[in-house]
């Protein structure tokens, strides 16, 4: 009897293992972020370089995790990291105004086009959180409109279920009167926005604007024109969370590849070159909440921000470095080649494995879903149908996640990843192939 999936796993990651047990020791459930929980156990990576990273086991791995998408550039680019290492000896924490950050701003006002002024936080969680905030104490209303699935965070105001949230989105840990301010509905039904802006109540409506859980579920891009209207119509602010999709489906967002141009825009990952770092940037009368003016203003209506490391001169560098590379859209074009590349040879693997299932995506991102027989892009790689994608059972997740770190490709929580403008043929060669394989072993085991 051959080797199952499971046992291979194992077998190849007995460090991995070992420092696991550790971490249960130390971190609840033995890791720092919840997508890195895989049973059973997570890998413990050493070093990595370009699209590339090796384990504590010594096994070489084409990362498609990418930073969690921070890494538009891959690991270790020479100029980023020249950008941090000059800025670290300089300081790393001045608790002063500097001259990185001004640039780093400059750079995000050149590429968002809403970005008439932009405020730096330390994460994307806080962008969408001050985001929020800014927009309630422009309108004066308390209410948010999200859509399900659509993942903004885990502050009180959006933590929310991943499932179909209806009218109460639930956390453990959050008062209800917090979460009864947010309210939650299907992605791409307009007359439901109007429906619910109609009643004067909602500060702002937010939105992954590629779809939730970034373009798992896609969304019609038409859907961000009428919502604009409508949005405007109501007087209520409009807020793209492009924390995902920022500086990666093009240069300047989604907003710039679609033309639709929000209120508020919330940023992290690409924006800080694999640094810690979010920003909020948008219209001038939203974000002026945070000025200082007079004394009334600044006791009653101001929107207070603080923030240790806000625009923190590393991560300012990092970011600064960053921008400047992709501003022109030469490493997106290739990333974007290569990404349409990976996902034409991953959907020919399952027709001649005979698995059903589809590979998608948007521009230099992909999902995959395997289990139920799907439509397939029929040229470059967005998903072709009007109904939304069948969604990968959890248990092929998670087989799929370890059959490849098997082969030595590891995925975005196991069904999706990011291609980088620094991956290369050979890496796309090589995922194709242990894909395949994957798939094969998957099969032996009656699982698809």
């Amino acid at each position: 009897m051959s080797e199952s999936i499971l046992d291979t796993y194992v077998r190849l990651h007995p460090q991995s293992a070992a420092l696991y047990e550790e971490s249960s020791r130390v971190f609840p459930s033995g890791v720092t972020h919840d997508v890195r929980y895989v049973t059973p156990f997570p890998i413990f990576v050493e070093r990595a370089q370009a699209g590339r990273k090796s384990d504590v086991d010594g096994n070489d791995i084409v990362d498609f995790v990418m930073g969690h998408g921070a890494l538009f550039m891959g690991h270790t680019h020479p100029d980023i990291t020249a950008a941090i290492v000059e800025q670290a000896n300089k300081g790393t924490h001045f608790g002063a105004n500097h001259r990185l950050e001004l640039e780093w701003g400059q750079r995000v006002k050149e590429l968002v086009p809403c970005a008439e002024e932009v405020r730096f936080t330390s994460s994307g969680t806080e962008a969408t959180l001050m985001a929020i905030r800014l927009a309630r104490a422009h309108t004066g209303r308390d209410r948010l409109l999200k859509f399900d699935h659509h993942f903004h965070g885990w502050h009180d105001a959006v933590v929310g279920s991943r499932n179909p949230e209806a009218e109460s989105p639930e956390s453990a840990g959050v008062p209800s009167a917090t979460m009864s301010n947010t309210i939650s509905i299907p992605q791409g039904d307009i007359d439901a926005v109007e429906e619910r802006l109609a009643t004067g109540d909602f500060a702002a409506v937010i939105l992954e604007p590629t779809g939730a859980s970034w373009g798992t579920l896609p969304l019609d891009p038409a859907f961000l024109s009428a919502l604009r209207d409508a949005t405007a119509s109501h007087n209520t602010v409009l807020i793209f969370d492009e924390v995902v999709t920022g500086f990666r489906v093009s240069p300047g967002g989604t907003q710039a590849r679609y033309g639709v141009t929000p209120d508020l825009t919330t940023l992290a990952k690409i924006l800080a070159g694999g640094m810690p770092g979010g920003a909020v940037c948008g219209r001038g009368d939203v974000i002026s909440m945070i000025e200082f003016r007079d004394s009334p203003w600044n006791a009653r209506k101001r929107v207070q921000h603080p923030g240790t490391f806000n625009a923190n001169p590393v991560s300012a560098a990092a970011g600064g470095a960053m921008l400047a590379m992709v501003a022109s859209g030469e490493h997106h074009a290739r990333a974007d080649a290569l990404n349409e590349r990976l996902v034409r040879e991953l959907n020919s693997v399952l027709d001649r494995t005979g698995v059903p299932g589809v590979i998608y995506g948007l521009a230099s991102y992909f999902h995959i879903a395997l289990g139920q027989e799907a439509p397939r892009p029929q040229a470059g790689v967005e998903w072709p149908g009007p109904d939304a994608p069948p969604q990968m059972p959890g248990k092929l997740n998670v087989a799929l996640k370890r059959a490849l770190i098997n082969h030595g490709v590891d995925l975005m929580g196991g069904s999706g990843g990011f291609v980088s403008g620094v991956h290369t043929d050979a890496d796309i060669d090589h995922t194709i192939k242990a894909f395949e394989a994957a798939v094969g072993e998957m099969r032996a085991e009656d699982l698809v």
